[in-house]
């Protein structure tokens, strides 16, 4: 009885969704959410900030860290705790300083989850903004009145301390 069904389903779908079978299972493995190629993606109200330990909800401040022997990810809630990081652990990982290490930074308007767009800090702009660690920067992709670049942003964040 099972064979006949099998069979009649088989003929409805015909060759041509046997094809796409595949094909579907191929496109089903993509990225969705605008992730960057070698981006860890980021599982928001889940995942924790490496330095704080705290869980990254505002999607506007995340940022993420990539690299090393084993190409390991380390992601943030606020562009401050990945200033204290880079600073704490540049002598236990050289290679940060190495060129093929990659970051990136939420743009602070992008519009939704949907559309996030990531920026490498070291080319964005930090504008003053209300974040979740009380570090209160927050990358943007044009320079404006008061931004900073990533140098500045982290020295002040460093100065404030925490």
């Amino acid at each position: 009885m099972c064979q006949p069904r099998r069979r009649e389903f088989l003929g409805r779908i015909g060759i041509g969704g046997l094809l796409l079978t595949p094909l579907a299972a191929v496109l089903s493995g993509c990225k969705k959410g605008g992730w960057p190629n070698d981006m860890v993606e980021i599982k928001w109200d889940r995942d924790t900030c490496t330095r704080c330990s705290m869980v990254i909800s505002d999607r506007r401040f995340a940022c993420e860290v990539r690299g090393g022997p084993e190409n390991a990810a380390f992601k943030f809630d606020d562009p401050g705790c990945m200033a204290f990081w880079l600073k704490e652990k540049a002598d236990k990982y050289p290679w940060l300083a190495d060129a093929a290490t990659k970051i990136w930074i939420a743009d602070f308007d992008s519009k939704s989850r949907e559309e996030m767009r990531w920026l490498d800090p070291r080319r964005a702009h930090f504008v003053a903004r209300s974040s979740p660690m009380g570090y209160n920067y927050a990358a943007v992709a044009m320079p404006m009145p008061g931004s900073l670049d990533f140098t500045d942003m982290r020295q002040h964040v460093l100065a404030k301390g925490k």
